[in-house]
């Protein structure tokens, strides 16, 4: 029973980053149909209440341990700030004005070479020659990707911003969570961070939008969809990976995102593929899988 215990165990490690790449790429599908109905930051705001509501009883009911000290606390708050109110909000807000997926997904693609730079002076990460490779084939295969299924229109001052704001908070997030926020239990954590990344867009929100929502079918299903699917399973498992894994190598797997996102647009709207866009899908595999692989 214990060796098939550890060969389940084993076998759902080996399926998380498959899983939160298809997960993680329906972010944009959602954005699609729930942004019609709601401003972007009333959207994200629904969302973190909702998350709250359901991960406090949880945690609660679960006696799990909370952080002990106001340090850790801010250090649990602030990777909210950055992974849930600069990333999401970064891309929603871009989405909104006019931005296309695929070029606001091209943008934060950039994040695991940030991510690369960053972790060598940090955590002292080696990059070998063979993970360079990987980071600029990987790069380039989302370039590919985006080029071959979507002009590049909607790039204005603002949305540019926004789309750079995305990029910098996700990739400091990972950064810090890997750094200051290892040992924190999953399921408080994404409360603090849920209530942290609320307080700072909520101001936002009343300041700049009429915060009325269109209560359809199609939102109900979106925000359910975010709630359950995306701020609750794919953030935990990034969470996860992110601490089993080398801070390069979970990055890594973002360049899988677009050429997702690009598949599901493709099964869901007709949206079609390019051969340019086909190519970037392969490049961008490769690419993570000279960055991801280990040598036994």
């Amino acid at each position: 029973m214990q060796a098939s215990d550890s060969g389940a165990a084993k076998l759902w490690l080996q399926a998380m980053p498959g899983l939160f790449v298809l997960l993680w790429s329906t972010g944009f599908v959602s954005a699609k149909y729930g942004l019609p109905y709601a401003e972007p930051l009333t959207f994200l705001l629904l969302r973190f209440a909702l998350v709250v509501a359901l991960m406090l009883p949880l945690a609660l009911v679960m006696r799990v341990a909370w952080p002990r000290s106001l340090t850790q606390i801010g250090h649990v708050a602030l990777v909210g700030v950055l992974m849930q109110g600069g990333y999401l909000s970064g891309v929603f807000c871009s989405i909104n004005l006019g931005m296309s997926a695929g070029v606001s997904a091209l943008i934060v693609g950039v994040q695991p070479i940030l991510t690369a730079f960053a972790s060598a002076p940090l955590f002292g990460e080696r990059l070998r020659a063979r993970q360079w490779t990987g980071l600029v084939l990987g790069f380039g295969g989302v370039l590919l990707v985006v080029l071959g299924r979507s002009a590049l229109s909607g790039i204005t001052p603002a949305t540019l911003a926004l789309s750079v704001l995305a990029l910098l908070s996700i990739t400091a997030g990972t950064l810090y969570q890997k750094r200051f926020c290892g040992a924190v239990d999953l399921r408080a954590g994404s409360v603090i961070q849920f209530c942290a990344a609320g307080l700072v867009l909520l101001p936002l929100a009343l300041t700049f939008e009429t915060m009325q929502v269109r209560w359809t079918g199609e939102f109900i299903f979106t925000i359910a969809w975010l709630v359950l699917v995306l701020s609750m399973g794919a953030i935990s498992l990034l969470y996860i990976l992110i601490r089993r894994g080398a801070a390069t190598r979970v990055a890594s797997l973002f360049y899988l995102v677009p050429p997702s996102t690009a598949l599901m647009a493709y099964a869901m709207f007709g949206e079609t593929l390019s051969l340019m866009a086909m190519a970037g899908m392969v490049l961008a595999a490769i690419g993570v899988a000279l960055v991801v692989y280990r040598r036994q």
